[in-house]
């Protein structure tokens, strides 16, 4: 069985967990995007925001500040698609693994 890069990254790594996971949802959230076929005003917003986090998720554990940041623009961006909620939620559920930001 022929496996997607995103699952030989995490078989083959040592990669963050969480990050295997942030990866997942937000490529989720990008392909549900991509396929829904309503134009709305924040729509290059959200397919930015997503950009910018699929690219953290490539160099080591994102900051959390970023995440945060990046899942309210989504939020706001996206937060009224319903069609897309369930999708959202896996980015946000993925963002909270990080936990608290270190002071």
């Amino acid at each position: 069985m022929l496996r997607s890069m995103g699952q030989r990254r995490a078989a083959d790594s040592d990669e963050d967990p969480r990050v295997t996971e942030l990866r997942a949802a937000v490529a989720r959230l990008r392909r549900e995007l991509a396929g829904h076929p309503a134009d709305f005003a924040d729509r290059g917003i959200a397919e930015d925001e997503l950009a910018a986090l699929a690219a953290m998720t490539l160099t080591g554990v994102p900051e959390v500040r970023r995440l945060r940041r990046s899942l309210l623009l989504l939020a706001g961006a996206l937060g009224s698609v319903s069609a897309l909620g369930d999708a959202l939620t896996g980015v946000r559920r993925a963002v909270e693994l990080f936990g608290e930001q270190a002071q």
